[in-house]
């Protein structure tokens, strides 16, 4: 990237929304499907939906999900990254929290393209976002 196109990428600053966008529960539900059973889906929604908004860099989140970063060629990602130019505020993110000696990464329930948005124009920039808890044993499973 030349530094001209670094330098105005850096001017770009995202606005966010105080508290997620009701359909992104049922997209965080709709993904969550495909890694959990469906009791448990309900309980953990909920958990997101009355947890506090935290602030996170994006580099962290991107870092501890182990996912890639996403092209800004994505048309997911290039659609959010037309909100930040027009200044349209973007949802905070749903996360779950990982857990590092188990080896389990932080999973991105809602927000993956808007993380990578985020990140291609600073990886530094602090992202909202719900964070909660996941253990499952064989008998309980527990929210924190």
């Amino acid at each position: 990237m030349s530094k001209k196109k670094e330098g105005q990428r850096k001017h770009l600053e995202p606005k966010w929304k105080h508290a997620p966008d009701e359909h992104d529960f049922p997209a965080a539900r709709d993904y969550l499907a495909l890694l959990m059973e469906d009791t448990e889906i309900d309980a953990v929604v909920e958990a997101m939906a009355g947890a506090e908004t935290i602030y996170k860099h994006a580099k962290d989140i991107l870092r501890a999900s182990t996912l890639p970063e996403l092209p800004t060629s994505n048309r997911h990602v290039a659609s959010d990254l037309e909100k930040i130019k027009s200044s349209q505020p973007l949802s905070p993110i749903l996360l779950i929290r990982g857990e590092l000696s188990s080896g389990i990464p932080l999973v991105i329930a809602d927000g993956y393209h808007r993380v990578c948005a985020v990140y291609s124009i600073d990886e530094n920039a602090e992202v909202p976002c719900r964070l909660v808890g996941y253990r499952k044993s064989s008998l309980d499973m527990t929210l924190s």
